[in-house]
């Protein structure tokens, strides 16, 4: 039987959902690791359903913990493979919550963390409808090993969400040079992205990629779409 994503959920403030916020954590963590990031942010978003998947995976290398796919970190190309492999679950998740809540597409927003990040990125370039957002914090724009790598993702992004992407100029895991290097190819996609280097951060999310994440879903939710 195919796994199913599901996750814990927050109602919004309003007691109307017009805004739905998916939340995806990294690598051997589970839902419950960002869920309260939706309580932090629902001042700022008091129309938004939040909700956190548990990914489908066991992880490998956090037997409490949950993967969207497994890392080994000796293959360049896993990390395409793996995201591609995990793409159409959390796709169709995306779609079964959007119906659930009888919203468009475009009052999505995508978060996520780590491993969690480079989904947000890998499915919501990809949508049919672009998402209202995406922020990545500690994550990577995932891309194919090879010369061409950047141009072969670069053929299959669909969707020009704004996009926000944080890290930690400390991080030892996914070390800060990989925003940089994840900001030029979005930017050559034509995707409009900003960044935040947060000192002193190593692999986390820090009171201000907090504060910054927050304000650019609520800018990003005000623009008519």
């Amino acid at each position: 039987m195919a796994p199913t994503l599901d996750g814990p959920r927050i109602e919004p403030r309003s007691g109307s959902a017009r805004r739905l916020v998916v939340l995806l954590h990294g690598y051997g963590a589970d839902g419950n690791d960002l869920i309260a990031l939706g309580q932090e942010w629902q001042p700022l978003l008091p129309d938004a359903a939040f909700v956190s998947p548990n990914a489908p995976e066991l992880c490998t290398g956090a037997p409490m913990g949950r993967q969207w796919f497994g890392l080994t970190m000796r293959d360049h190309d896993e990390r395409w493979r793996g995201a591609n492999k995990a793409a159409p679950l959390l796709d169709a998740f995306l779609d079964a919550e959007l119906a659930r809540r009888s919203l468009p597409g475009s009052a999505l927003a995508l978060v996520g963390f780590s491993q969690g990040a480079m989904m947000a990125l890998h499915v919501g370039l990809r949508r049919a409808l672009a998402p209202a957002a995406i922020v990545g914090f500690s994550g990577l724009y995932v891309t194919p090993d090879g010369k061409d790598g950047p141009a072969r993702a670069q053929a299959e992004i669909r969707a020009r969400p704004p996009v926000l992407m944080v890290h930690g100029d400390l991080d030892d895991l996914i070390p800060p040079q990989a925003l940089f290097t994840s900001a030029n190819a979005l930017a050559a996609a034509e995707v409009p992205v900003e960044w935040h280097l947060s000192p002193g951060l190593g692999h986390g999310i820090d009171g201000e990629g907090l504060r910054q994440g927050g304000q650019f879903l609520a800018r990003a939710f005000r623009v008519p779409r």
